[in-house]
């Protein structure tokens, strides 16, 4: 795989060997708009419920919503127990692949046996459904079992990263008022073991919890002190209970998880997902999107499980569809940098599916890398977590993708659930960098500030994305604070009754939408407003850049100043301030001369957390000579002091 034959197309239409065995049609988006409420009842038809449910949708009490009114299911069984009874048992649910080389396979029964002695141990604890259970475990198998373990009990779990601190512990613990908490040992961290246990014993250590008992995996083997009479080995206690259990169903709208996410006020707001609607929508996100065969497909989703993300597309779409995939302890580059790809290469990965961060530091990395692993089970290719560049799209299809597999660019969030917002593959073409369109069953807007439609192709027609239909998988509130729901997502246009994204966006000429992400990345200079994404995207399109964050500072004469922050590639000389020059010149002219950023600083590298994301807030605080923010989620908060030997 080489890149001698660049591709730089504008659109790239649905190829037609793919089309031909693709799981979706156009039909799709005509029978949603057709009838809305007859689509989504189609689509939960691919579950099993115990008792069918006697309404699609009540929007009475908006802005929350009841999804299957009057049906009772159980999610565990549906992501387990029917693919058994359908006799795929041997088939294989999760290839793991720990850090230190250690690996497993489980197959359906198995990961059957493994959440039924989960559940019946939980059970034996006095557990019971409406209970809130903190997990706080790395990716081991262990942490899916939990997770469903506690869907089958009707156990609410809250996932909380195991990067978090314990002070971001205690905080998710308390506000949830989880009655188990579950952790492991240790986590391998490139190479090393690094406690995990000791930080729960830190965070249950100040003052009354609610945790009556600690639950612990043995991972790593290194010591992690037990308090007598809370703390409990899972390999003592959960290995040993029964494997066989039976599930009981729930009604549609009984609360799955909690999962924590920023909030403006920088207290977390704890998003509350139910069942029939979420395991409905992330169940058909995979199957079309993603264009999933059952039992032909290996599916990768290089997410954390203490994201969205893992959760929807680790944990319940894809175990809903009877996948097989791919789970993975470590990072990206190790042992080395060509980790992601010996795992391709090993398993056959047919479905990738990972963040743009990664593919930008891929193409860091240089293409030979890849280009020394045999990638041709890859067959489609996914983007998540953030707007993609044009550039690293291009570079994705074309030296992952052997320049053929479709990309599908998916947009939501958190609060949506599953995915709203993607090219539906085999059907629809795709642009470098854009959404596209919602997905059928899904309606949503660009509007500006007063709620009317934007233009088509106006590049100042830039607006706000909204959600103006309810869908299955909506959030149903902020845990134990439903003003501060109505507040934060349906104030700004109450008025029409639109659920507010918070990301800005725009649609070119052809209607197709661009996200350009959170409002708060739109900068105003001079009274032009500009996405960081674009700027970003500008800089990265420069063959030395290989990454590149952007951030708007005060400026006492245009109110923000564009402040970059770029990692050259492995080949490029940093060549001071014409390269600086360069880059600028390079924006005037991929944007506007408006855009053009007032500092550009080369660094070493990006304040990032464990999942990948770019902390631009931290970076506004540098830009703006301020004491940095909280750093406790960022993977090595020592690369401050190399930005800013760098900057100074």
């Amino acid at each position: 795989m080489t890149e001698t034959t660049a591709d730089h197309r504008d659109s790239y239409p649905p190829i037609a060997e793919f089309a031909a065995q693709a799981n979706a049609d156009a039909t799709l988006y005509q029978r949603a708009a057709t009838d809305r409420d007859a689509f989504w009842a189609e689509q939960a038809g691919r579950l099993h419920w115990h008792r069918p449910f006697d309404q699609v949708l009540d929007w009475t009490a908006a802005p929350v919503a009841r999804w299957f009114v009057g049906g009772r299911l159980n999610v565990a069984y549906n992501c387990l127990d029917r693919h058994v009874l359908a006799g795929y048992g041997e088939q294989v649910a999760i290839h793991w692949e720990g850090e230190p080389g250690d690996s497993r396979t489980i197959t359906y029964t198995e990961l059957l046996a493994e959440v039924s002695r989960a559940a019946n141990y939980f059970t034996r604890l006095g557990l019971t459904a409406g209970d809130r259970v903190a997990i706080y475990l790395p990716m081991i198998p262990e942490a899916i079992v939990a997770m469903l373990a506690c869907a089958r009990l009707g156990l609410t779990h809250s996932v909380v990263f195991a990067g978090f601190s314990p002070i971001a512990l205690r905080q998710r613990v308390d506000d949830a008022q989880a009655r188990l908490v579950i952790t492991a040992d240790g986590q391998w961290r490139r190479g090393k073991p690094a406690p995990l246990k000791t930080a729960v014993d830190e965070a249950l250590s100040d003052g009354e919890t609610t945790v009556e008992h600690v639950l612990v995996v043995q991972r790593t083997g290194i010591d992690a002190p037990m308090t007598a009479g809370r703390d409990l080995w899972w390999h003592e206690t959960v290995a040993n209970a029964a494997p066989e259990h039976e599930a009981q169903p729930f009604d549609a709208e009984h609360p799955l998880f909690i999962l924590y996410t920023s909030g403006t006020t920088g207290k977390p707001k704890g998003i509350l997902h139910t069942s029939g609607g979420y395991l409905t929508q992330t169940s058909y996100t995979h199957h079309y999107v993603f264009d999933h065969k059952p039992g032909q497909d290996v599916f990768w989703c290089t997410a954390d499980i203490g994201w969205v993300t893992g959760h929807s597309y680790i944990v319940y779409g894809p175990l809903a569809n009877r996948a097989t995939q791919i789970v993975y302890e470590g990072t990206p580059n190790y042992p080395d940098e060509h980790r992601h790809f010996q795992i391709i290469e090993k398993y056959g990965v047919t479905i990738y599916y990972t963040a743009p961060t990664l593919i930008r530091t891929f193409m860091k990395w240089g293409s030979d890398i890849p280009a020394a692993h045999n990638l041709t089970s890859l067959r489609l290719l996914g983007s998540v977590g953030e707007p993609i560049n044009p550039e690293a799209w291009r570079w994705y299809r074309q030296v992952i993708g052997a320049n053929k597999t479709p990309i599908v660019d998916t947009w939501w969030q958190t609060e949506t659930g599953a995915i709203m917002i993607s090219p539906l593959p085999g059907v629809t073409a795709a642009k470098p960098g854009a959404a596209m369109t919602p997905l059928p069953g899904i309606s949503a807007a660009v509007v500006d500030e007063e709620g009317k439609p934007v233009s088509l192709g106006e590049t100042e027609a830039n607006g706000y994305l909204v959600l103006d239909q309810p869908w299955p998988s909506m959030l149903r509130g902020i845990w134990g604070d439903m003003d501060r729901y109505r507040s934060t997502y349906w104030e700004r246009y109450a008025a029409q009754g639109w659920y507010f994204a918070g990301d800005g966006a725009k649609l070119d000429k052809d209607g197709d939408l661009w996200v350009l992400g959170r409002v708060d990345d739109v900068m105003n200079v001079s009274g032009h407003r500009i996405s960081t994404a674009e700027v970003e995207s500008a800089l990265v399109g420069h063959h030395y850049v290989a990454e590149a964050a952007v951030v708007g500072a005060s400026d006492d004469t245009t109110g923000q100043g564009i402040v970059a922050f770029v990692i050259l590639t492995a080949e490029a000389e940093d060549t001071g301030k014409d390269l600086i020059a360069e880059l600028q010149s390079e924006v005037s002219r991929e944007i506007s001369p408006i855009a053009k950023p007032r500092e550009i600083h080369i660094v070493p590298e990006l304040p990032k957390t464990r999942s990948g994301k770019i902390m631009r807030r931290l970076l506004r605080d540098i830009a703006e000579g301020r004491e940095l923010g909280d750093t406790s989620t960022l993977v090595d908060p020592g690369v401050f002091e190399a930005i800013r030997a760098r900057k100074g």
